[in-house]
């Protein structure tokens, strides 16, 4: 009984009308306050999508996803930057800060310096990666124009990423509540794997 209430889904006119906007907000202010977990969310609206009938409702998810993390990444670098010339700093740099360990910025800085921009392309894909690059752009004085060039392709590759985890979950089950289980359940293990790892190398390196 349980399983047929929750595989009962509103009409796609509704989930529409609820659906986009709900994940535009919820994908920007993941960006902006990094623990909401914006690919399970987008994993889960690409499942959703791919059982609907409109052609082109996977589309939108695409173009709701992407332009709603380049919207919340910009807005977190324009926070970050007042407080890199802020005398005092701000609490938006020291959050920032406070989710880069020392080692993963220190790596993202050699990496900026060495590969310029692309390394920002590919933080996004990184588990994790995205802040303490974010973080090196901003002490290195990176300029919002160059940054929001190379966030471009950053989150339009993320976007793309997860929408795939969702089609592959969609795919795989005749249910779309099946489908978003097994992205959500994907999207946190692709997540939380390198964390496992480098708890597991530090243990073992004492």
């Amino acid at each position: 009984m349980i399983l047929q209430v929750v595989g009962q889904l509103p009409p796609e006119s509704t989930q529409q009308a609820v659906g986009y906007p709900s994940l535009f907000l919820l994908v920007a202010l993941g960006a902006l306050v990094p623990v909401v977990p914006t690919g399970a969310l987008v994993s889960s609206a690409a499942v959703v999508a791919f059982h609907q009938t409109d052609p082109f409702a996977l589309l939108v998810v695409f173009g709701v996803a992407a332009s709603a993390a380049f919207l919340g990444d910009i807005c977190l670098y324009w926070l970050g930057q007042r407080g890199v010339r802020s005398k005092n700093g701000s609490k938006w740099l020291r959050a920032i800060s406070d989710r880069a360990a020392p080692e993963r910025l220190a790596q993202a800085q050699q990496k900026l310096d060495e590969h310029g921009a692309v390394v920002l392309v590919l933080s996004r894909l990184v588990p994790a990666g995205r802040i303490p690059v974010m973080l090196a752009c901003l002490l290195g004085r990176m300029p919002m124009r160059r940054f929001a060039r190379a966030d471009i392709p950053a989150c339009l590759a993320w976007a793309a990423t997860y929408q795939l985890i969702g089609i592959l979950g969609g795919s795989l089950f005749p249910e779309p509540w099946q489908g978003v289980v097994a992205a959500v359940g994907l999207t946190l293990l692709i997540s939380g794997t390198p964390a496992v790892w480098r708890r597991i190398r530090a243990r073992f390196s004492h």
